[in-house]
């Protein structure tokens, strides 16, 4: 099992991120520590980039934008999403390396 993201009882997943906001483009930049890396294009301003993730994520893993709950790091590069509804093993798309 990988650092960065945990499954509850209940089928919620946690994710850890390291946010890299105001890149060229947005993609997965592997780990960072235990954490997983996203380079976002989005800036870090007014809320862009948190609502640049929470899309990114989303869309990665087809689930409803609704699905994807920014938990902690509103303002940090540091981030916990929750995501309810998705499937563990669709995590495996995420480049991990």
């Amino acid at each position: 099992m990988n650092d960065w993201y945990r499954v509850a009882g209940d089928g919620r997943i946690t994710l850890t991120l390291h946010i890299q906001p105001g890149a060229k483009k947005t993609e997965f930049a592997g780990l960072h520590g235990d954490a997983l890396k996203i380079r976002l294009a989005a800036p870090p301003v007014d809320g862009k980039a948190n609502e640049a993730l929470v899309k990114f994520v989303a869309e990665t893993l087809n689930l409803p934008k609704s699905a994807v709950t920014l938990k902690s790091g509103q303002t940090s590069r540091r981030k916990v999403l929750e995501l309810i509804g998705a499937d563990a093993s669709a995590l495996s798309t995420f480049p991990s390396r």
